[in-house]
């Protein structure tokens, strides 16, 4: 006799089915980091779900992986915490670690004492709410007492689970920290630069307006990601020590981050510091320090907590990478896209190794949340590559002389108005011939990934737009020697080495010129896919929306975006001009190249000095051959390919055990 199904109904059979493949492969992507199907055949089973659950809305459950992204919020409704959410005290020394231990010691009165040491990372603390195992509110940290119901938003973070594993009480409460991982960052500001857009300052900033976002589709589209860090049950911790939490929380399905340790003590805690602190930046997330608690929960309780942290635990920060200095002035600069982004001038400060002289302000928004003004003293941070952002004004530093600053509602550069869409940060100049963006449009148009036009410099760019000889990207291939040899520091033979690279341009071939001409949301890699995939530009321009969706990874907003852009008769005109130039207009025959299945599908980074490649050139090798070229290390990288000088890509990829090639083994590999 054969055993009775679990489910009478063949779809609901079916549906479960689903779910419990896609939550595994969520489970190995995420956590275990040894993914076994590729992201398209993970989407398509997405998708099958979501047909089926579509077709029967009454099997739909709130832990279905389909449920994760909902639709837009009116706004957030407050939620009180259960048990408050307190900050910690700090420490910036050792010597102030060694104080806390001796406290705590004092308080042990000779009882056994060890604590955990976790990473204090850079993000947002929110509290989740589970009953019967399934997730019912998500909430931010707000004052501590009360925060936002952002249940919608926490809810698209894939490594938060919908519903918990294993063993499980009636009600639970798991708090962590919310993030965006660097890798996620870099490639989201990567794209907005080719866009044209403002940049976002840090993942914390950016993780934060993400989580406050009232479109949940907007939050999913952002992958952010949280490690947790306590586990409650009321008002009361539910297991015996701190460690014991982690333990749990992992075979309760959440990411935990490993980066942590039991330490006996303060020689040990001291030894951990040093050791993170190390390879802090070679870490795919921002830290600023490292978390102490005392590992017993029930010295936890004992300890007790002053009225504004617990005595229990500390934070011992690394020394911040801030100053303080002056701010001369705002300017206010104009891109090719119109956007009008604020940049604060600074008196010069050392900072990193560099002299910073200037910081982004973002938007009007940001001046307004600061409440800036000139003459303010003002806290300047800068991470990593990034360039550096204004986090707060010293109000201590005021004397009553600084002058209230207003954001132009005119353009700076052509005195047009200067609209702010409802639901933007970005104002933007409405003068489709302003300067500025025809500047900015003809810099970028020459760009290296672009037409690489080498001479064509924001000087000659300045004067040839100032001048009225050039009003679009055409009307560079009608410049000649004469015309430019008279411009102050230009020269006849300068000249003619402009004029030859102009003239050179003419043969980069379809992807570059696709890159170079700005369409909305196409930067290199997109103009890539979709050069190879219609290889002249007339088979582009009739191409359909669908057709353009089709393209694996462009996505229906890309599609639209360049399906409208072959719309425009100004954009068709133009083509036609850059035709009776002598543009190319075809893909390269080197992009045709035959695909190698060493590399296709593989992401590869680049890091050190290469002897026999630029990293342009390796860039292109990798790419013809069917590969990827990812900026930041992380699980998904297959090859990372090592020069001279390596930094810490190399030391985060021995870490993860991504596969590292010498230059050598690179050139075996192409031959």
């Amino acid at each position: 006799m054969s055993d009775l199904p679990l489910f009478a109904n063949p779809i609901e059979s079916e549906i479960e089915t689903l779910r419990a493949e896609i939550n595994r492969h969520n489970e190995l992507y995420y956590q275990k980091s040894s993914p076994e199907i590729s992201d398209y055949d993970f989407d398509q089973l997405l998708e099958k779900l979501k047909k089926l659950e579509a077709e029967n809305p009454e099997l739909i459950t709130p832990d279905s992986p389909t449920q994760r992204v909902g639709g837009k919020a009116e706004g957030f409704v407050s939620f009180k915490h259960t048990v408050p959410l307190m900050s910690l005290d700090n420490s910036y020394s050792l010597d102030d670690l060694r104080a806390f231990d001796e406290r705590c010691r004092k308080l042990a009165d000779g009882r056994p004492l060890e604590y955990v040491a976790e990473l204090k990372i850079d993000g947002l603390s929110v509290s989740l709410h589970y009953e019967k195992g399934i997730l019912q509110v998500g909430a931010t940290r707000g004052d501590g007492v009360t925060g936002d119901d952002v249940t919608n938003n926490v809810r698209t973070i894939k490594t938060i689970p919908l519903k918990l594993r294993g063993e499980y009480p009636e009600k639970i409460e798991i708090r962590g920290e919310v993030f965006m991982a660097r890798s996620v960052f870099e490639k989201i500001n990567a794209e907005l630069e080719m866009q044209g857009e403002k940049l976002y300052a840090n993942p914390r900033n950016f993780a934060s307006g993400t989580l406050r976002q009232l479109d949940s589709q907007i939050v999913a589209s952002r992958r952010l990601d949280m490690f947790p860090y306590d586990v409650w049950q009321g008002n009361q911790k539910p297991f015996a020590t701190h460690e014991e939490n982690f333990i749990w929380l992992k075979k309760a399905g959440f990411n935990v981050n490993p980066n942590r340790c039991v330490c006996k003590n303060f020689d040990e805690l001291a030894a951990f510091i040093n050791e993170i602190e190390a390879k802090r930046d070679s870490l795919d997330y921002d830290i600023d320090g490292v978390v102490v608690k005392v590992n017993s929960t029930a010295l936890q309780e004992e300890f007790g907590s002053t009225s504004k942290a617990p005595r229990w635990a500390i934070a011992y920060k690394y020394a911040a990478r801030q100053a303080i200095t002056k701010l001369w002035g705002i300017t206010v600069q104009v891109g090719r896209t119109g956007a009008l982004t604020p940049v604060a001038e600074l008196e010069p400060v050392l900072l990193a190794g560099t002299t910073v002289v200037r910081a982004s302000l973002h938007n009007e928004d940001e001046i307004k949340r600061l409440g800036l003004k000139i003459g303010d003293y003002v806290s300047i941070e800068k991470s990593g590559e990034i360039i550096p952002q204004v986090l707060q004004v010293i109000e201590s530093k005021r004397t009553r002389e600084e002058i209230d600053y207003e954001f132009p509602q005119n353009c700076p550069v052509c005195g047009f108005a200067a609209v702010r869409p409802e639901g933007e940060a970005v104002r933007r100049c409405t003068n489709p011939d302003c300067p500025a963006k025809i500047k900015a449009r003809i810099s970028y148009f020459a760009a290296r990934k672009a037409m690489d036009i080498e001479g064509l410099g924001d000087v000659l760019v300045e004067t040839l737009v100032d001048k009225g000889l050039v009003k679009d990207v055409a009307d560079l291939y009608a410049l000649n020697v004469q015309t430019i040899a008279n411009f102050e520091r230009m020269g006849e033979k300068s000249a003619t080495k402009v004029i030859e690279q102009i003239e050179n341009s003419k043969n980069r071939g379809l992807q570059r010129l696709l890159f170079g001409l700005d369409i909305r949301h196409v930067g290199d890699g997109y103009a890539k896919k979709i050069a190879r995939q219609f290889h002249t530009i007339d088979n582009l321009a009739q191409a359909t929306v669908e057709q353009l969706d089709d393209i694996p990874d462009i996505g229906l907003s890309v599609a639209e975006s360049v399906y409208q852009w072959f719309r425009d008769e100004k954009n068709i005109e133009l083509i036609e001009r850059l035709r009776n130039f002598g543009v190319k207009l075809e893909i390269e025959e080197s992009s045709t190249a035959i695909l190698d299945e060493n590399f296709v599908n593989k992401t590869f980074v680049l890091t050190g000095k290469l002897e026999n490649f630029t990293r342009d050139e390796a860039a292109k090798i990798i790419e013809d051959r069917g590969g990827k070229v990812s900026s930041s290390v992380s699980k998904n990288t297959n090859f990372v390919i090592a020069g001279s000088d390596a930094g810490s890509k190399l030391t985060k990829a021995e870490s993860l055990g991504v596969k590292v090639l010498s230059e050598d083994e690179f050139r075996a590999m192409i031959s």
